[in-house]
């Protein structure tokens, strides 16, 4: 009878460990929730910006008006008969 009770001690304790410290403890399933929320968050945000990409690239495809603010924007190109006025802020002229 000691001998079966010995035997079922080292078997909870064997069965102990692999719970808390061996392959898939709770610790490690723990981590890996972890990092799958981590991978969630960042794939919806790849995602949102996906969609604003695809959103742009609908605009340049469809119209001339997206067209048009890029290059006034981004190249800074003016129409014909338009003027372009850059008005410069004065550096600062320090404390004294």
């Amino acid at each position: 009878m000691r001998i079966l009770v010995g035997i079922l001690i080292v078997l909870l304790l064997v069965l102990q460990y692999r719970l808390w410290v061996g392959e898939g403890s709770l610790a490690e399933v723990y981590a890996l929730r972890q990092e799958v929320d981590s991978q969630k968050a960042e794939l919806d945000t790849l995602q949102q910006r996906n969609n604003a990409l695809r959103a742009e690239v609908k605009d340049l495809k469809k119209g001339l008006d997206a067209v048009e603010e890029r290059a006034r924007s981004e190249l800074g190109m003016i129409r014909d008969n338009e003027e372009f006025y850059q008005i410069i802020d004065a550096p600062n002229q320090g404390s004294k």
